[in-house]
C-alpha cells in the first residue's frame, strides 16, 4: 500500500494519568488509549477495562499498587476488542478469580474473537508491543443477561463497603456493551459507549440504536464517567459533555452513511461525503484518521442494510484501505 494505517504510524507513548475520583473509584486514562476504570473495596478490587497486553496491564497493576494490596479479584470486560481484553491474564497473579462479560460480548468473542485479535495486533503495533505476552483470547468465567438490554440481567458485585452494579445498557460501540456503575458514588465506567474528545471507534457497532443507549446512560445522573477514551469527567454537566459528545460523533456519521448509500456512491466518495460534516467537527481530536475508514465502512453498511457488522479481518482491512487509497 501506498500509505499505512494511521494507528500503524502510532508509535509515541503516550503520558498516563491514575487519578482518584471518589472515595473508591479511579480512571486510569492515556490521550486517546483506551482507558481502563479501577475500583478498590475495603476487601476486593475490580478493573474495569483489561488492557491490550498482560505487558501493558502491569503498568495499570503498578499505580494499583500505590493505592492498594488488596488482591484484584475480578476483570470487567466492557466488550470483546482485543485492545481491552487481552491483558486480562496479567491479573491471575493479582488474585483475579472472575472475568465478566454480558452475554453479547461472549458470543461475540466466539464468533469474530481471533479475528479481531489478529486485525487489531496489525493495525496497532505500539499497544500490542507485548504481544508475546498473551496466551491467547480472553474468556469469560461469569456471562450475565441474556442479551437483552437493561438492568433486570444485571450483576452486583460487593467489593466491601462499595457495590458495583454490572449490566448490558443497550447495543452501541458493539452489540454486547456491558458497563459498571458505582451507585452511591455516582461514578460510570462506559467502556467506548462513551468518548471524549479522541475519535469514536464505529467498526462494529449499532449506530441507530446507539444513540438511545446513550439517553439510558444520561438518565443515570451520573457525576463521574471515565470513558473508553478521551480525560475522566467529573461533574454531571461535564458527564454530559461526553455524552453529547458521542452522540454528535454517532448521528453525524450515521447520516452521512445514509446520504451515501442513497445517493450509491462507493466507499471513496462516501468518505469523501463524510469527511464534509465530520472533518470540520472532530478532525483535531486523538485517533481521527485511526478511526474514519473503519468508520465510514461500517456507517455505509448499516445504512445499506447489514445489520450484523461484517467481521474485520487482517484481509478486509487490506481490502478496505486500497479501496479508498485507488
Amino acid at each position: 500500500m501506498s500509505k499505512a494505517f494511521a494507528s500503524q504510524a502510532d508509535l509515541d507513548d503516550k503520558k498516563t494519568t491514575f487519578e482518584q475520583l471518589s472515595p473508591h473509584c479511579w480512571a486510569y486514562t492515556a490521550e486517546g488509549d483506551p482507558n481502563s476504570g479501577v475500583i478498590i473495596g475495603d476487601q476486593f478490587i475490580m478493573v474495569s477495562d483489561a488492557t491490550a497486553t498482560p505487558a501493558m496491564a502491569q503498568d495499570l497493576i503498578k499505580h494499583i499498587r500505590t493505592v492498594s494490596d488488596k488482591p484484584i479479584k475480578y476483570v470487567l470486560l466492557t466488550h470483546y476488542h482485543a485492545v481491552r481484553v487481552l491483558g486480562a491474564s496479567a491479573y491471575k497473579a493479582e488474585g483475579a478469580t472472575e472475568v465478566i462479560a454480558s452475554r453479547g460480548t461472549f458470543e461475540l468473542i466466539v464468533e469474530r474473537g481471533a479475528q479481531d485479535m489478529q486485525s487489531e495486533m496489525e493495525r496497532f503495533p505500539r499497544l500490542f508491543r507485548g504481544a508475546d505476552s498473551v496466551p491467547g483470547l480472553t474468556w469469560p468465567t461469569l456471562v450475565i443477561g441474556d442479551g437483552k438490554p437493561g438492568r433486570q440481567g444485571s450483576l452486583e458485585v460487593d467489593l466491601g463497603g462499595v457495590k458495583v452494579s454490572i449490566w448490558h445498557p443497550g447495543p452501541g460501540h458493539t452489540r454486547g456493551d456491558t458497563i459498571a456503575w458505582v451507585e452511591e458514588e455516582k461514578v460510570l465506567f462506559s467502556g467506548d459507549l462513551v468518548e471524549y474528545e479522541a475519535g469514536v471507534y464505529t467498526g462494529d457497532a449499532q449506530l441507530e440504536e446507539w444513540p438511545a443507549t446513550l439517553e439510558a446512560l444520561r438518565a443515570l445522573k451520573a457525576e463521574y464517567i471515565v470513558p473508553g477514551r478521551g480525560e475522566a469527567m467529573k461533574g454531571n454537566a461535564d458527564v454530559n459533555k461526553a455524552l453529547d459528545y458521542t452522540q454528535r460523533w454517532v448521528t453525524t456519521l450515521f447520516q452521512a452513511g445514509k446520504e451515501a448509500a442513497a445517493a450509491g456512491m462507493d466507499l471513496k466518495a462516501a468518505m469523501a461525503h463524510t469527511r464534509k460534516s465530520m472533518d470540520p467537527v472532530f478532525g483535531h481530536v486523538f485517533i481521527y484518521e485511526h478511526c474514519l475508514p473503519f468508520d465510514v465502512s461500517r456507517a455505509y453498511d448499516e445504512a445499506k442494510g447489514i445489520k450484523n457488522p461484517r467481521i474485520w479481518t487482517a484481509e478486509r482491512d487490506q481490502e478496505m484501505w486500497g479501496a479508498l487509497q485507488a
